[in-house]
């Protein structure tokens, strides 16, 4: 099956497995899935750096993402016009413009997402935790 990480299940992923439920450490560790990280993650990340709420790792951001992606056999999903169109649709029922950018991603792609934000819930995609 194929996944889209959130952006904290994919940090947990690279640096805390144990903050991971049972069922997302079973998905991603399963190497018959295909795991997926929106250019969105990072973007995120840098932001957050930027604005102290993210601690920025000891390698630049792009190789600390490019290291770890490959460590965690992770895909980047790149985002697309449907993706962005898609955001057109979805209701405000949760305002964080990359957590709604994963939200039109996992709709158009298909994708689940393997997230402990139960705000996703709302929009009637497949989350897993």
């Amino acid at each position: 099956m194929r996944f889209l990480l959130d952006t904290h299940t994919f940090l947990w992923l690279i640096n805390d497995e144990q903050a991971l439920s049972t069922k997302a450490l079973q998905l991603v560790s399963d190497a018959d899935n295909k795991l997926f990280l929106s250019i969105a993650s990072p973007w995120e990340m840098a932001i957050k750096i930027r604005t102290g709420k993210f601690t920025p790792p000891k390698d630049p951001l792009n190789h600390f993402i490019r290291r770890n992606l490959q460590l965690a056999e992770v895909e980047l999903l790149d985002i697309n016009l449907e993706h962005v169109t898609t955001l057109t649709t979805l209701p405000l029922h949760h305002r964080d413009p990359f957590d709604r950018m994963l939200i039109a991603q996992s709709i158009v792609d298909n994708l689940p997402i393997i997230s402990a934000d139960a705000a996703f819930d709302a929009y009637g995609i497949t989350r897993l935790w």
